[in-house]
Formats: structure tokens, C-alpha cells, sequence
């Protein structure tokens, strides 16, 4: 399996640059279930895009501190890219910005959650059956959100909601899955993460993230559903 992994992180601060990169945390993600899948790596914040998309079995998009509301040429060059691998039927996994971006590029709305920010460990429920495997009906993800999908395009269907946010994730027909979380963060990261953004997110968000984080996310299951998604969508098609 050769996956690309489109990333997205505009952060260039201290905090980030000390720590392993989004490219590296998926391909982690994808590897600690699946050793032999090779992924490659496209920055395409810095407009680096893949040149050719058939030679790639599937596609994972990244978070980011950026909004997909942003008026930067790269953002527009996603939406794109993202519309041109749905056309090709090829299989796409979206985390939080990347939830977003899909939803946005095929005909949905994001907008800001109401009830403020999404900070921590969070838990997901289900709220519809996967067509390629069981699920627990309720897991924990870790995230750290202020916008998320108000409105879906009209082939998806919502699969997880979380507090405050009614989608938490949804799947496009056979080649589509998302969740508005991160699977692919550690939970050294996510607690050090709700440190260096409390002056940013407020004290309430904080407290409450901090709480949150006395439980651990279930990173391994979900690594193995989104594998299991490329697999199945790849049989699909």
C-alpha cells in the first residue's frame, strides 16, 4: 500500500519545531499497524502537492492551526486536489483540518463550534455502523478544535459526534472517512499542547482539558479502523 500524506500544519513556532512533524506522526500512525506500507510526505502548505495522483493507493489529509476559510493559494490548491482524488475514487482519510477541508471541497460548510473550543481527550460515539468493521460505540480521540463541520456535502453520511460537535466524523460512499480529531498525536504531545495553547484557549477550556487528559486516547484501535478503511475501499473500487 502507498499512501500520501498531505500536510497541512502551518505552525512553525518553538513549541512545533521541537517535535516530530505531522508527516512523521502519521506515517506512524499508518506503520505501528500496517509495517510494510510505504508512505510519502507533501508539504502542501508550502504548495508541494503529489504529481501524480494514480501512483498513490490512497490519501491522508492533516490538521492544522490554519482555517480552511483562510484566503491563501495553497488552501484553494486542496480544495482542488481534494475534489480530483474523489473523481479518481481514491480512497481519502481526513483529521480535523483535513475533516473539514473534504467537507468544505465537495459541498459542505465549516464554521465555529458554539460551544468554544474542543481541547483535550474527547469522547466519540457512534452514531451509525461502519460498512468495513465494528467499532466500539463510544472511544476516546484527542483534539483541540474551534471550527468544525456545520453542514455535510450531500453523499456523506455523519458516523461520530462528540460534545459540542454533532460531526465528529462522516464517510463519502467507499472512499471517504474522517473524524475532527487526532488520532495521530501522543499523549505527551496533546499534554504538553494544552500547556503551551492555555493563554490562547482561556482557563475554563484549559481545566477542563487538563482534567480530561487523566485517561489516554484509544490511539491503536483507531489506527487499525483507518487501515482497515483503505483496505476495504480499495476492494470496494
Amino acid at each position: 500500500m502507498k499512501l500520501a500524506i498531505l500536510v497541512t500544519n502551518t505552525d512553525v513556532s518553538k513549541f512545533s519545531e521541537s517535535r516530530p512533524k505531522d508527516g512523521e506522526k502519521f506515517t506512524l500512525l499508518i506503520q505501528s499497524v500496517r509495517p510494510s506500507w510505504h508512505c510519502s510526505i507533501f508539504s502542501v502548505k508550502d504548495n508541494i502537492f503529489p504529481k501524480e495522483l494514480d501512483k498513490f493507493d490512497g490519501f491522508i489529509i492533516t490538521g492544522s492551526p490554519a482555517s480552511v476559510h483562510d484566503n491563501s493559494p495553497w488552501i484553494s490548491n486542496l480544495m482542488k486536489e481534494i475534489r480530483e482524488i474523489h473523481k479518481i475514487n481514491k480512497p481519502m482519510f481526513g483529521s480535523c483540518f483535513g475533516h473539514q477541508a473534504i467537507a468544505l471541497a465537495l459541498g459542505g460548510s465549516v464554521g465555529q463550534n458554539p460551544s468554544g473550543w474542543s481541547h483535550g481527550l474527547i469522547e466519540n460515539k457512534m452514531t451509525e455502523s461502519l460498512p468495513w468493521t465494528k467499532v466500539p460505540l463510544t472511544y476516546n480521540l484527542y483534539g483541540s478544535h474551534l471550527e468544525q463541520v456545520t453542514k455535510l456535502p450531500t453523499t456523506a453520511k455523519p458516523v461520530a459526534s462528540s460534545e459540542g460537535c454533532e460531526v465528529a466524523g462522516y464517510i463519502i460512499e467507499r472512499n471517504v472517512f474522517t473524524t475532527q480529531h487526532h488520532p495521530e498525536m501522543s499523549h505527551e504531545f496533546i499534554t504538553d499542547l494544552v500547556e503551551e495553547s492555555a493563554q490562547c484557549v482561556g482557563d475554563v477550556a484549559t481545566s477542563k482539558a487538563r482534567k480530561s487528559l487523566e485517561k489516554y486516547a484509544d490511539g491503536k484501535m483507531f489506527s487499525e479502523l483507518v487501515a482497515l478503511f483503505f483496505e476495504w475501499s480499495l476492494k470496494q473500487n
